[in-house]
Order: structure tokens, then C-alpha cells, then sequence
């Protein structure tokens, strides 16, 4: 059932101001979700994934989506609950109190705030290998100076882009698709249907299953981020929950339709050899069905429309995030200050474009880096959004759907703690600086006699 915009559901029945403009539809949430996720993803990790799995890279996406729907469920519920911009901060500071929100805000700032850099480094290395002669910095400046302009216009400019960018990824995948199953059905390379690539009981071990864990899980982040624009969702907390776990399922259709088609090419080989034949092994299967024109189509046009729509979501979500710590004094105040007439948090969006310049221009060459640490970061703020589920149903409301508010949370957050504990020793080490450095500003703001107590918020009337 639909639940629009009232008292119990606005902002201002949790003690703050409507300044952001609500104009996002349940469709402009779901695209936001998807391209964030980006749905062409797997073309790029596919022989990554494709030796860690023995071959069984549908499998791989399949258990993703079922270790992510936890998570998504977690978000599901708070996102009714408190329909607020801010995401897992928010949820955090509301359910177990102001410091574990500002520690869940800063950890998730990890994924928001490096996530727009590592798209821009990952098109500038695609980007720089077929036009060498433009320096890699150079193409950060460019897309970067390209999706902040966007994202000023306003969420309604954005949410056209997205439309936009999501359309030609899903073309260059029905393309593919086609051509895919042409081939298949004249045995091009010797394919022919098989369960292979979801079953092969000579390789699957319970050690490799847990092991693709970690990359099926990472390869979901994004759906999240559809928590951050709670206050610009016209039709309120409903669309904003539903949105979340429809944008995970579908990526998750498309995730296994592409790889299968493509595992059904290298069938009876359980790996690629190291270095190029595993990094370009998606577009090679891409030109032995389709010539080399499918193999281009699926590299430069495919690393543009994905870049950009990731960048660009990934720039709007973390805005948000900003924009609700600092309308709270976790941050400096003028972060949360909104254009009078975009209704957008400007200074919000400036300040992450700089420090993603800052950022793109030092860690161009460092990838793997920059890959660990944002997942670091997102799977810290996922594991507050398992505890905050707990604390606020069970402890607050005195829930007794045990299922819903107990079972889900802890499977979420055991999941999470697995993949966290098997996270790159670099990601560890990076993540953990990053937390001293916001426990710093966290007694840097306490001395200051900066105020951490939220807004009062009215009572909510009974559903």
C-alpha cells in the first residue's frame, strides 16, 4: 500500500526544515539504484571473478544477491522508520544515539566520498590506454568537471542523466545478449547450454563458495545509496524501500544473464591465464561471437556510460550524507546549507568534487587501493545498519517480530563481519587510519562545545 508524504512521514515531524525538493518518483529511485550498482558491471571483472569461482561466475552473483538481501531488508526498515536524509548515519544516531552516528557517517563517508574517484581512475586508465596521448589527470578533470555540473542543476537533472546513462548501458547489454544467443544457437567456439557455470561438483567446495563471497558481496555496492534521497522521494518512505530491494534484484537478474551467456563460451576451462587474458576476458569472448566491433562497442562506450552515471550517483549520495550530518553539527554547518532555488546542498557537491579532484590526481595509478578502501568503508557502515535495526525495533519499540528484527540483522551483520574480517590487509590498514582521524575530529568537535544532540522529533502516530 502506498504511504504518500504526511505528518508522519516528513522531515519536519523529526524537528528539522523541508529544504530539499521532493520530485523523485519511485522509477527515479530505482534508476538511481541501478546505475550506481552499474548494471554492465561484471564485463569488466569477469575474468577476476571467473578464477576465483573455478568458473561458476553465475554462482557467484546469485549468492551475492542472497547475502545482500539481508542488508537490503535492514534498509528496507529503517528507511520507513526514519525518512531522512543521512542513510546509515542517520538510522545509527537515531537508534543507538548521536556518537554511533557520527561513526557510522564518517565510516560510510570511506565508500561515499572515494567511490566518485575510483570511477574517474578506473575510466582514466580505460580511457588513456586507447588515446594515450591525454594524460590520465586529465581525464578525472574532465568527467569530473562534467557530472558536479550536472549534479548543481538539481536531483531532477541528475535523475534525467541517469535515465539517460542507464538506457545506453542496457542497449550495449541487449546488443550483446543478442549476438550472445545467436552465437550460442549455432555452437560458435563449441557452446551449447549447460549448468556448468552454476553447478560444477569437481570444483565447488565450501572454501570457494565462502571465498567468492567476498567478491559477490562487493560487487552489489550501490543500492544503498537510495536511503540518501529520503527527503527528495515525492511519495515517501514506501518508494524509497521498495526502490532498494527492486534495484538489488534486478542487478542481480542482470548480473547472472550476461556472465552465463558468457561462461557458456569457455566451458571445460576453470581459469584464464594471469595478466591480460584475464583482465580483457569478457571482451574477448565479446569478439570471438560477435568480431572485434562487439569487443569495442563493450570498452570505450561501455567504460563512459557506466563511469559517468556511477560517478554522478555516487557525488549526489555522498552530498546527502554531508548535507545530514552537518544540518545535525557533526560536521561544519555550512555543508548543510541548500541552493534557494536548485534545492540542491551546493556547497555540499563543491566540496566533494575538490577532494575527488585531490584525491583522483594522487591516486591515479593506485586502483587496487582505492577498490579496497571504498569497500572497506561500505561494509563498516552496513555492519551499524545490522546493529541499528536491533537497537531500535527491539530495544526502542519493543518489537517481537523476531524474524524481521532479530534473525535478519544478525545473518546481515555475519555476513558482513566474514567479509570484513577477509577484507585486503591495505583496506584494513587504510580503513583503520581513517577511523583515528575521525575519532580525532569527533573530540575536536566535543572540545569545540560543537552540539551533538538531534532535533526533537514529535511523536509518530500509529500505522
Amino acid at each position: 500500500m502506498k504511504n504518500p508524504v504526511g505528518a508522519a512521514t516528513s522531515v519536519e515531524s523529526f524537528g528539522y526544515k523541508q529544504e530539499l525538493k521532493r520530485s523523485l518518483s519511485l522509477s527515479d529511485l530505482l534508476v538511481y539504484g541501478l546505475v550506481f550498482i552499474v548494471p554492465i558491471a561484471p564485463i569488466a571483472v569477469f575474468g577476476i571473478v571467473y578464477n576465483a569461482s573455478k568458473g561458476m561466475v553465475p554462482l557467484v552473483y546469485l549468492v551475492g544477491l542472497v547475502a545482500m538481501v539481508f542488508t537490503a531488508l535492514s534498509y528496507m526498515a529503517l528507511s520507513r522508520a526514519f525518512p531522512i536524509a543521512g542513510s546509515v548515519y542517520t538510522y545509527s544516531a537515531r537508534s543507538i544515539g548521536p556518537a554511533a552516528g557520527f561513526f557510522s557517517g564518517w565510516a560510510i563517508l570511506l565508500d561515499y566520498l572515494l567511490l566518485p574517484t575510483l570511477v574517474y581512475v578506473s575510466c582514466a586508465i580505460a580511457l588513456h590506454a586507447t588515446l594515450p596521448a591525454v594524460p590520465k589527470p586529465v581525464w578525472v578533470v574532465l568527467l569530473l568537471a562534467l557530472s558536479t555540473l550536472i549534479n548543481y542543476f538539481g536531483i531532477e537533472a541528475t535523475a534525467r542523466m541517469n535515465f539517460v546513462l542507464l538506457g545506453l548501458q542496457l542497449v550495449l547489454l541487449l546488443v550483446f545478449m543478442s549476438v550472445g544467443l545467436y552465437a550460442l544457437s549455432n555452437h560458435v567456439g563449441g557452446a551449447h547450454l549447460s549448468l556448468a557455470p552454476f553447478y560444477n561438483p569437481v570444483e565447488l567446495t565450501p572454501s570457494l563458495l565462502f571465498g567468492a563471497l567476498s567478491l559477490a558481496v562487493l560487487s552489489f555496492l550501490g543500492f544503498d545509496a537510495i536511503s540518501t534521497l529520503s527527503e527528495e522521494s515525492k511519495d515517501g518512505p514506501d518508494a524509497v524501500s521498495r526502490a532498494t530491494m527492486l534495484s538489488l534484484c534486478i542487478a542481480a537478474v542482470l548480473f547472472v544473464a550476461q556472465t552465463y551467456l558468457a561462461s557458456l563460451f569457455v566451458l571445460g576451462r576453470t581459469s584464464f591465464a594471469p595478466g591480460e587474458e584475464t583482465e580483457a576476458a569478457f571482451y574477448n569472448i565479446a569478439a570471438m561471437i560477435g568480431g572485434n566491433w562487439l569487443k569495442v562497442m563493450l570498452t570505450i562506450p561501455a567504460v563512459l556510460f557506466a563511469g559517468i552515471a556511477g560517478a554522478l550517483t555516487a557525488q549526489a549520495a555522498t552530498a546527502r550524507l554531508l548535507y545530514g550530518m552537518a544540518r545535525d553539527g557533526q560536521l561544519p554547518h555550512l555543508l548543510a546549507h541548500v541552493h534557494p532555488v536548485r534545492k540542491v546542498p551546493d556547497r555540499a557537491i563543491f566540496l566533494i568534487a575538490a577532494i575527488t579532484l585531490a584525491l583522483g590526481i594522487w591516486l591515479v595509478d593506485q586502483l587496487q587501493l582505492l577498490a579496497s578502501m571504498v569497500s572497506f568503508g561500505a561494509l563498516l557502515g552496513f555492519m551499524m545498519l545490522h546493529f541499528a535495526v536491533m537497537a531500535h525495533f527491539l530495544r526502542r519499540e519493543k518489537s517481537r517480530k523476531w524474524l524481521r528484527h532479530l534473525v535478519v540483522p544478525t545473518v546481515g551483520l555475519a555476513i558482513v563481519v566474514y567479509v570484513l574480517v577477509n577484507a585486503h590487509t591495505e583496506a584494513k590498514i587504510a580503513g583503520t587510519l581513517w577511523m583515528v582521524a575521525g575519532l580525532a575530529l569527533f573530540f575536536g568537535l566535543k572540545l569545540a562545545g560543537r552540539p551533538t544532540a538531534l532535533p526533537v522529533q514529535e511523536p509518530r502516530a500509529e500505522l
